[in-house]
């Protein structure tokens, strides 16, 4: 990819007129992150950019030590020859699609993102552009979400079924972002909510933000707790750990926009899935990428080849932006 704003180079995304990236990789001079996912904010570069809300969890992911700067959403600044804003992506708290601007030509790296409402991150803002650089995790027409306010009932209609039968619900969710939204939308009345302490530290930050979130109680060490009845939050890093140990006879579930293919639940023999995603499902992808009026697109991230042959039969000017394909969250 080579244009007159963006390029991409071995680190990833590139503004030369700027002489600044996008989520790079190994080490850079100046790094603009668009969330504090460990797939998009790496450490080791020598200063970052981010939007406010993003700052204080991107600190907790690659240390207090890093020199980390931060915009307000919408603010505009001059880097170099460059103009860059940060926009809401609606994928995590603080998630930010970055616009860049050189001499007229305006292009948006939207990181992660989903159109759809949730509690817990700002809502998406369409950024009009002349080229759009999107993720498509979750490219293909099978992936198509239910609002919110469905999945949280079907979670607390489980956890309430557990509850009646005595069960503590052991409920999967990556630590930042998931994890919150998850809890946001518990019935709190139903029992004790226990947390991992790898989801923990985040919520305060959420909670600073103004996201409404239970009170919970964080797991610790040599601790004993009573969970029956209870929910427990933890990420899926743990699902086959000794940490789960304690938890031999309840109920297991994963919140992932992959529990719509019915296979995964079975692989990780879990009694439930809930189909949560915090990615843009085909129908967001589609609605977002024709509502930016990009003349070029660039995808990445996930099903880039199904998403960019459907969108070249409609007409557009669609490719894979091929070098940057790298793992999202929700496929580690």
């Amino acid at each position: 990819m080579k244009n007159k704003v963006l390029e991409l180079r071995k680190e990833g995304i590139y503004c030369p007129d700027g002489d600044f990236f996008v989520d790079p990789r190994g080490n850079v001079e100046r790094a603009l992150i668009t969330h504090a996912h460990s797939d998009h904010a790496r450490p080791g570069h020598s200063s970052y950019l981010c939007s406010d809300t993003c700052k204080p969890l991107l600190k907790l992911r690659i240390g207090e030590h890093s020199v980390i700067n931060s915009l307000p959403f919408g603010k505009k600044i001059k880097i170099g020859k460059a103009t860059v804003s940060f926009h809401p992506a609606g994928h995590i708290l603080g998630s930010a699609q970055v616009r860049v601007e050189v001499g007229g030509q305006v292009w948006v790296v939207s990181g992660d993102y989903k159109p759809q409402v949730d509690q817990t991150s700002e809502h998406f803002e369409l950024v009009k552009c002349h080229g759009f650089i999107s993720e498509c995790t979750f490219g293909l027409p099978v992936y198509r979400w239910q609002p919110e306010k469905i999945i949280h009932q079907q979670i607390n209609q489980w956890w309430s079924e557990n509850a009646e039968e005595g069960r503590t619900s052991l409920l999967f969710a990556y630590s930042l972002g998931k994890a919150q939204r998850v809890l946001a939308g518990l019935n709190h009345e139903i029992g004790q909510i226990y947390v991992h302490s790898a989801v923990f530290p985040f919520l305060e930050h959420y909670k600073n933000a103004g996201v409404k979130l239970p009170e919970v109680i964080k797991i610790k060490k040599g601790h004993e707790y009573k969970f029956d009845q209870a929910m427990v939050i933890a990420p899926p890093a743990v699902e086959d750990s000794t940490w789960t140990r304690k938890f031999r006879t309840a109920r297991k579930a994963f919140a992932s926009g992959w529990m719509a293919i019915r296979g995964g639940r079975r692989r990780r023999n879990l009694d439930r899935g809930f189909i949560l995603s915090d990615h843009a499902d085909w129908d967001g992808l589609l609605e977002v990428i024709r509502g930016t009026e990009a003349e070029e697109i660039k995808v990445t991230h996930g099903n880039g080849d199904a998403l960019t042959k459907y969108l070249g039969e409609q007409g557009r000017n669609c490719s894979v932006l091929e070098g940057a394909r790298i793992r999202g969250e929700e496929e580690e």
